[in-house]
């Protein structure tokens, strides 16, 4: 088995609270945390994951939504069926925070191995942590130069300053922000959507079907789907302080209806004001133009509010960031993972972010977050099939933890089985792919232009690496586990 390394002490058995004062900077960061700091309802999730979307970068998917060839709609449809499919296996990840106690990309290491998972998975996830976080700060800067006249770099750097102490005060100040804004965003909400429904604004026919065209519904489809996806490498980063105790059927449901039912809201909100703001004008000026037909000073109102979302949200990428930033260093040396090491990696991801918004520009937003969330749906659709049947099917919850902290430990450097079923995965999704304007595979292009790679990659991914799986020796793995004495049985 080799010897045991982790790169924090991982307690065997629940010793005594050590008196975490809830209010303070969060002292975990890629350690397990131990039974006597665990906390919260699970009711807390519905908070995080409801007011997820309700920000800026979710209205302005929807304003993205309509752009790729769908009358408004079948895109309409296409959201509310793209939101169920990619809510649902971000769910699913969920449901293994209270089991593990760990962040979720370290829970990769059992597949994809000690090096394995820090130059695959998780070079991918400070990607996608990047590129989300840059749409955010070009939205973030784009709302400060509509309502102040600030400059968009500096407004940027006011939201991420913002979002970097949140970040850095760390999970229960997220849960708490996000549980102070539901009310709020609920009747703001309601009150923009009536407007952008009755206002006045569409055009005579707006609603009406047309034609249907494959292609560009399941752009839309992917598009939303991928979104949702988008979640998964950090969803039980914000359920990993529950107790062991909580179902995974608990888990699952506070995930999944307040995830999907607000990202069906502002993504369809999103298209709807699109469809009636004026064609050039960007998401923020498009959302204020909508909310001013109400009353004048509304829409600032909403902007506003909208921007607030939008630091819970830059917050949680960069907490993310950071704690993927942590798990690839600890990879290749062992760290001590500090409060001062969080505050640096949240610094770095601060200043990518900062590099890449001004690079890219706010009159270029559409078409980089547009094939941004696709190219990073690609790259995760194996990965979570992989995670989610060696979780659920294969290790059925059980993982000894020390091993996971140890670079010589059971799961190995190297773990060909989840690395062979992502390669192959995503070797099958290739034919398939559609990114308008950069690549056409040629099945979807003899399919017309219709994108089914995400339909292809998980059940490939997911079955191959349940194929590779059958070789392991899973008793002498819970035998382990039984004897380190930290996990549970799945509920």
């Amino acid at each position: 088995m080799g010897k045991t390394i982790p790169s924090t002490p991982v307690p065997l058995a629940d010793g005594p609270a050590r008196g975490r004062h809830r209010r303070e900077i969060e002292q975990h960061s890629i350690d397990w945390v131990p039974l006597s700091e665990r906390h919260g309802r699970t009711s807390s999730l519905g908070a995080i994951w409801f007011v997820g979307s309700l920000n800026l970068t979710g209205f302005a998917t929807g304003v993205v939504t309509l752009s790729l060839g769908a009358t408004l709609f079948w895109t309409t449809v296409a959201t509310v069926l793209g939101s169920l499919f990619g809510t649902f296996f971000m769910a699913f990840h969920s449901a293994q925070g209270p089991q593990l106690g760990l962040p979720q990309l370290l829970q990769s290491r059992p597949q994809f191995g000690y090096l394995g998972a820090a130059l695959t998975v998780w070079v991918f996830a400070l990607v996608n942590y990047v590129a989300f976080n840059t749409s955010d700060a070009l939205l973030a800067g784009d709302a400060a130069h509509t309502l102040f006249g600030l400059p968009n770099t500096l407004g940027y750097v006011l939201a991420a300053v913002a979002a970097a102490v949140i970040a850095l005060y760390g999970y229960d100040w997220i849960h708490r922000i996000n549980r102070w804004l539901t009310w709020p965003f609920i009747t703001v909400m309601t009150v923009l959507t009536a407007t952008a429904l009755f206002g006045g604004g569409l055009r005579a026919g707006a609603w009406a079907p047309g034609r249907f065209d494959l292609a560009s519904f399941m752009l839309v489809f992917v598009f939303v789907a991928g979104f949702q996806l988008g979640w998964a490498p950090y969803v039980s980063d914000y359920s990993r302080y529950l107790r062991p105790e909580v179902s995974t059927r608990a888990a699952f449901w506070w995930t999944y209806l307040p995830s999907a039912v607000s990202a069906v809201w502002v993504f369809v909100l999103g298209a709807v004001v699109s469809a009636a703001a004026p064609h050039d004008a960007t998401p923020v000026a498009a959302l204020k133009w909508s909310a001013d037909r109400l009353m004048p000073g509304f829409g600032a109102a909403a902007v506003v509010l909208l921007l607030a979302g939008l630091l819970s949200i830059m917050a949680i990428n960069q907490y993310g960031g950071s704690l993927t930033m942590i798990s690839v260093a600890d990879s290749f040396r062992p760290v001590r993972p500090t409060r001062a090491l969080r505050a640096i990696t949240i610094g770095l991801m601060f200043v990518l972010v900062g590099i890449c918004s001004t690079v890219v520009g706010i009159d270029r937003f559409n078409w980089f977050f547009a094939h941004v969330v696709v190219a990073l749906t690609y790259l995760f659709i194996p990965w979570t099939a992989v995670n989610l049947v060696d979780f659920f099917l294969v290790r059925r919850g059980l993982y000894i933890v020390r091993e996971i902290f140890n670079p010589h430990g059971v799961y190995g450097r190297w773990g060909w089985r989840g690395n062979l079923a992502y390669l192959l995965g995503l070797a099958a999704m290739t034919p398939f792919m559609v990114m308008t304007g950069v690549y056409t595979g040629p099945a979807a292009a003899r399919l017309g232009g219709v994108d089914y790679s995400m339909l292809i990659g998980l059940p490939v991914a997911g079955l191959l690496y349940l194929l590779f799986s059958r070789s392991l020796d899973l008793a002498a793995e819970r035998e382990l586990v039984r004897a380190e004495g930290l996990l549970t049985d799945l509920h």
